[in-house]
């Protein structure tokens, strides 16, 4: 079964830091590039960062400036996402996605994604 689970969500204070996780299952992420959305209530789902197959290329939205780091580590099937000076408008459920690919490239685009987890909520608040 093809699954992708999120992990490492949760309550943050402005200013702090989390690392999300996203490991994938049924399928190997070699030839996939990985992308993390986020949704936050009301409003549409928006791409955060994403990494092709091989990190020759990360791409993050302009919001991200900086203060996210996407990773990925094929050996554990897995991809992170760690989120430093954390803001209230970054609360969301945030999701992986993947997207298999032949070049080294990635984009945001969710019509692209073939696989999706569930989300890790995660909340910003003093």
């Amino acid at each position: 079964q093809v699954q992708l689970v999120e992990s490492g969500g949760g309550l943050v204070q402005p200013g702090g830091s989390l690392r999300l996780s996203c490991v994938a299952s049924g399928f190997t992420l070699d030839d996939y590039a990985i992308g993390w959305f986020r949704q936050a209530p009301g409003k549409e789902r928006e791409g955060v960062s994403c990494i092709s197959i091989t990190d020759r290329k990360i791409y993050n939205a302009d919001f991200v400036k900086g203060r996210f780091t996407i990773s990925r580590d094929n050996a554990e099937n897995t991809v992170y996402l760690q989120m430093n000076s954390l803001k209230p408008e970054d609360t969301a459920v945030y999701s992986c996605a993947a997207e298999p690919r032949s070049d080294s490239n990635c984009r945001l685009l969710r019509s692209e994604y073939d696989y999706w987890g569930q989300g890790t909520p995660v909340t910003v608040s003093s």
